[in-house]
């Protein structure tokens, strides 16, 4: 009896160790999303503001139940402060003008909120394809409406709130139906007190003097979508980073990604970037060091995305287990997570 007794204790040490070794496996194959925010990015001189890809949508219909409402007050507080614990500087909205009332509302809500956090906010503006031989009087109309409310001395919003370069408030511009005229646009836009920085989607030599500067986006690059989503993008973002480093009149805004698969959107198609425990966020993180050093400084990253489930980009929860799928949770964000 006391022989089976000493076999039944040495079981036990042998599953109670064995038990903490799959937990310390497990911990280790949770990439450590503020580790690679802070040291990847922050620690070297010269080093881009991290900005962060927003969706102002969720809680309307046509969009996925993330557990949450993009105007719920308490979230939006929730997080602007967990971005600010992660180094990230301002969130870039999708937003389509006031005729989509649900984002327009979300995005003046979430000014309000950045203004009271010392948090910055800016639009994505994403051009109309209601009537594309409109598009670039409704840009004129739509832009100057985000002037008036959101970024110009008078707006009802902290205009204090709004991301700036120089001192010039910085317009994002989605493309959609390519027949906008934005040298028009721009000259338009001249009257502000500070005119806008226009920044569009990686280069477009067609209307190269419109825009003062470039941003890049998760993409594959020439090689395209890989169906195992091995190709997460590096020659993709060595050519934009290539390119924007040779026009320093030209404001240069990185991207970074953790992964893609829009699996779960209405209009996916098997698109996907694998993750890759935490790799493709960390290597994407880390290229633009090769084409702008501390002395000639890349002026900001944007990580795409801080909450768009639908394409599986966003980072708002902290970034899968490697080898585990990302899922959204049903309840709300956790500043701590």
């Amino acid at each position: 009896m006391r022989g089976f007794s000493k076999i039944l204790r040495a079981f036990f040490v042998l599953c109670s160790f064995s038990l903490l070794l799959l937990i310390a496996g497990c911990a280790a194959k949770k990439p450590d999303l503020s580790r690679a925010l802070h040291s990847e990015v922050s620690a070297p001189d010269g080093s881009p503001q991290i900005i962060a890809a927003y969706q102002p949508w969720f809680g309307r219909s046509g969009h996925m139940n993330v557990g949450y409402s993009s105007q719920d007050t308490a979230v939006l507080t929730q997080q602007v402060e967990h971005a600010k614990d992660l180094n990230i500087k301002a969130f870039v909205v999708n937003w389509y003008g006031p005729s989509h009332d649900f984002e327009d509302h979300s995005y003046a809500l979430l000014q309000k909120v950045a203004g009271e956090h010392d948090f910055k906010t800016a639009i994505m503006y994403d051009e109309s394809v209601d009537d594309p031989t409109q598009s670039t009087q409704q840009a004129i109309a739509d832009l100057q409406y985000a002037y008036d409310h959101y970024i110009g001395p008078k707006a009802s919003a902290p205009s204090n709130a709004y991301l700036t370069y120089d001192g010039r408030p910085m317009v994002f511009i989605f493309p959609k139906s390519g027949k906008t005229d934005w040298k028009q646009v721009k000259q338009a836009l001249g009257g502000w007190e500070q005119p806008p920085e226009l920044i569009y989607e990686d280069q477009d030599p067609r209307d190269w003097g419109a825009f003062d500067g470039y941003y890049a986006w998760v993409s594959p690059g020439k090689k395209g979508w890989a169906r195992d989503g091995s190709n997460w993008g590096r020659s993709y973002l060595e050519d934009f980073y290539s390119r924007l480093s040779k026009e320093p009149n030209k404001i240069a805004v990185g991207a970074a990604w953790p992964g893609f698969d829009d699996s779960k959107a209405e209009w996916g198609q098997g698109r996907k970037i694998d993750y890759r425990c935490g790799k493709t966020l960390e290597d994407s993180l880390n290229l633009y060091r090769r084409y702008f050093p501390a002395d000639h400084p890349l002026p900001f990253l944007m990580i795409v995305t801080w909450n768009d489930y639908e394409e599986g980009t966003a980072i708002e929860r902290g970034l899968a287990s490697c080898g585990m799928k990302t899922e959204p949770s049903t309840g709300p964000i956790s500043a701590g997570q």
